[in-house]
Parts: structure tokens; sequence; C-alpha cells
């Protein structure tokens, strides 16, 4: 009876301690994979942020400069093209504020060199976009 007790306590011990190993590697497998999704998140976020900035520079060179080679519309809509399909890979409600900034855009790219409110349109869009990215950002753990 003495052994069997015994052996019934160290197959416990070696069960419990099974178990143990196998939830820590379980929560070290999805800990894991959360984090590389936040990276990839983080790494579109800036990318995003990036091209933002340069559409920014394109709309400031059209309007403020007449710089027909560095704010050409057709300049911008190479970073638009990015930043729409970057966005696509963030949370809501980062791609919806990006395609209200393609639909402003669209509209108003073609007058920044006269319209100061055309300017001012698409540049209010930049920055909610940049907005939205930057909240996504910071939301991440």
């Amino acid at each position: 009876m003495l052994i069997i007790k015994r052996t019934f306590k160290d197959s416990i011990i070696a069960v419990s301690s099974l178990l143990v190993v196998v939830a820590a590697f379980m929560f070290t497998a999805w800990r894991s994979e959360i984090s590389e999704k936040n990276q990839n998140l983080r790494m579109a976020g800036f990318e995003i942020l990036k091209n933002l900035g340069e559409l920014q520079i394109v709309v400031n060179y059209a309007h403020f400069q007449a710089d027909n080679m560095l704010g050409n519309p057709y300049l911008g809509w190479g970073h638009i093209a990015l930043v729409s399909d970057l966005s696509q890979l963030m949370p809501d409600p980062v791609p919806e504020t990006i395609q209200k900034l393609i639909v402003v855009w669209r509209t108003e790219a073609n007058q920044l060199k006269m319209s100061e409110e055309a300017a001012n349109r698409v540049s209010q869009q930049i920055d909610a976009s940049r907005h939205e990215v930057l909240k996504s950002i910071l939301s991440l753990r």
C-alpha cells in the first residue's frame, strides 16, 4: 500500500510538472504571435506616417512654392497608393480615415496651386490620418 501511495504521489508531481510546462509553452507561443503582429502594425504605421509627411511636402510645394516638380499632384498619388495599401493592415478607424484622404485628394489635388481652401482641406485630412495612425500605434501592447 505504501508503494502505491508513493507511486501515485510521484505521478501527480510528474503530471503537474508536465501541465505547467505545456501551459508555459502555449503562453510563450501566444505572446510571440501577438508581439510579431504588433511589430508588423508598428512598421506599417511608421511607413504610413512617413508617406503622409511626404504627401504634406507635395501639398506645400504645390501651394506655397508653385513648384511643378516637387508639388506635382502625380507624386502625391504614389504616396496615396502606398498609404492606402498599408492602411488595410491597420485597425479601424485608420482605413476609413485614409479613404477620406483619398477622396479629398482626388477632388482637390489639381486645385492645390490655385486654392488655399483646397490645400487646407488636404492638409486637414492628412493631419486627421496622422492622428488616427498615431493612436493606433500607441494602443499596441
